[in-house]
């Protein structure tokens, strides 16, 4: 009898406990979906917020350089205008005097390039008004309407963002 007993104590052993149904009204139920969805909805705000704040960062790193570039801009121009005044004359003062500006101005473009800084310079292309800024207009033969005829002023690119538009006289 006690093999018996023992077998019978062995066997409920093995068997596996009978899980209980909880029984759920229908608040709960509805509470429940409402805590998946606030969790979920939690969730993407939390990946969508790490997404902007990567993005952020990288543009910061991007363009940190954008506001040395900006005040090396008006020193730039000041070169160009001075170069502009050298003649063909390469035996008076001011064409030595200049020669001396032209290698600065050398340098400063070959900083400008290391940097990823593009000048918007070209004419006879058409006006767009992402990259210029359009000071005057004119009525020029030959040429289509709408095109740049003249660049007054450079602008420049820093990496793919404008942060000068060039100032242009355009055809009408």
């Amino acid at each position: 009898m006690e093999k018996e007993e023992k077998k019978k104590t062995v066997e409920k052993k093995q068997e596996k406990p009978k899980k209980k149904k909880i029984k759920h009204n229908e608040e709960d139920i509805k509470k429940i979906k409402e805590l998946e969805e606030a969790l979920l909805k939690s969730k993407a705000d939390n990946i969508n917020y790490r997404k902007r704040k990567d993005e952020e960062v990288s543009n910061m790193l991007k363009y940190a350089s954008e506001d040395m570039v900006k005040d090396l801009l008006p020193i730039v121009d000041n070169f160009e205008r001075a170069i502009d005044l050298d003649d063909t004359n390469l035996e008076d003062e001011l064409s030595k005097f200049l020669a001396g500006f032209k290698m600065i101005y050398c340098h400063l473009e070959d900083v400008l390039k290391k940097y990823d800084v593009k000048a918007i310079d070209k004419t006879n292309v058409e006006f767009d008004p992402k990259i210029h800024q359009g000071v005057l207009t004119e009525k020029v033969e030959n040429v289509s309407p709408g095109m740049v005829v003249e660049v007054m002023q450079k602008g420049y690119i820093l990496k793919e963002k404008v942060i000068r538009p060039a100032m242009v006289k355009v055809s009408e």
